[in-house]
């Protein structure tokens, strides 16, 4: 029987599990391609360890005994410093990141869907997410019913909701 995962909102505090979260996502491949220097000084990356619900951003993260194993979050980054999965002005881009070892759990699906119900609850039409060609989450963001976007960068994924 596994340990019991909980979730909790993400806040304006967690800014050091956003980090640890944006550096394991860059560095998804197991590769060491990114230090924790690269993403506190290249904005592109910076932008996603904070979260500002004042704005609008949402997120959850989910632990097990009282530890993050998982975090999901969409940030409203504007036009004129957007993130990766840039869609257009007004559709948040997710990020999702469980942790090693703690993966093939259903966590990250349960983060998932647990973020896309908070967009539909706050009326929003449209998540986009950006994903590396060949990241096994691919499959996931597919299963939900992302899907690329056409004319955007690649990786660029939207799913309307």
């Amino acid at each position: 029987m596994g340990t019991a995962v909980t979730t909790r909102p993400l806040t304006a505090d967690d800014g050091e599990l956003l980090r640890t979260a944006t550096l394991a996502n860059v560095n998804w491949t197991g590769e060491p391609r990114f230090t924790a220097r690269h993403v506190e000084r290249t904005p592109e990356l910076r932008h996603y360890c904070e979260f500002r619900p004042e704005r609008g951003d949402l997120g959850f993260v989910a632990e097990t005994r009282g530890l993050a194993v998982g975090v999901v979050w969409a940030l409203f980054l504007p036009g004129d410093d957007p993130g990766y999965g840039f869609v257009a002005d007004g559709v948040p881009e997710l990020s999702l990141s469980v942790w090693s070892g703690h993966r093939g759990r259903g966590i990250g699906g349960g983060l998932l869907s647990q973020a896309l119900e908070e967009a539909r609850r706050r009326g929003l039409t449209r998540v986009g997410l950006s994903v590396e060609a060949g990241n096994p989450s691919v499959r996931l963001y597919r299963s939900a019913g992302f899907s690329p976007v056409p004319g955007a960068a690649d990786g660029t994924m939207a799913v309307d909701l």
